[in-house]
């Protein structure tokens, strides 16, 4: 199902965006991020966040993502915004001429971690699968939109009922970049349920 675009709302709305109904560009402003406390000591909570809202505790959220990132943590992606203190994102940041960072960050009541890898600096495109089965989460990659990879699996301590979740864009220092989100689908949940280990009783 694709998603109208009226359905989305934004947490702090940027100067330079675009909507329509198959693509969203977001035009990123200097010294933007999300971010809190962790080993950096500093809290960052001025990104701008658009997202829809749901109660269905099973769901997949799937965008694409392309973007002309060329300075240090330019970012853009998938996330999960709840609140300040409690947000999950997924991204390509820009490191430096050889390489950037795929991974994601999970903000857990004002804490935030943060597990990446290495990817070649050329990459200029990526998909992203978000996956909710009640209050716990998966994030998932793709180079083509068809071979997900796993890349985190989750609990959200606040994501009880109603939740938002969407996309990003940001670039913490002194740059501005063009962030472009298409392929934006909602699914049935394409997490399955565990068929192993069953629950501790």
């Amino acid at each position: 199902m694709k998603i109208k675009k009226e359905a989305w709302l934004w947490t702090r709305k940027p100067q330079d965006y675009a909507i329509s109904d198959d693509q969203i560009d977001i035009i990123t402003a200097p010294h933007t991020d999300l971010w809190q406390k962790t080993y950096y000591h500093f809290c960052n909570d001025n990104a701008p966040v658009l997202q829809i809202k749901t109660c269905d505790k099973f769901f997949s959220f799937v965008v694409k993502t392309t973007f002309e990132s060329k300075v240090r943590f330019d970012q853009c992606g998938i996330v999960m915004y709840l609140d300040g203190q409690n947000w999950l994102k997924a991204s390509i940041e820009y490191e430096n001429e050889r390489f950037s960072h795929l991974g994601s960050v999970v903000t857990n009541q004002g804490y935030s971690d943060w597990a990446t890898t290495e990817i070649d600096a050329s990459t200029s495109a990526m998909w992203y699968r978000l996956s909710r089965r009640e209050d716990d989460f998966c994030i998932e990659c793709s180079t083509d939109g068809q071979i997900f990879k796993q890349m985190r699996i989750c609990h959200m301590e606040k994501a009880k009922g109603d939740i938002t979740f969407g996309i990003y864009a940001c670039s913490p220092e002194d740059s501005s970049f063009k962030a472009t989100f298409t392929n934006m689908e909602l699914l049935p949940c394409q997490w399955q349920a565990h068929d192993g280990q069953q629950p501790d009783e």
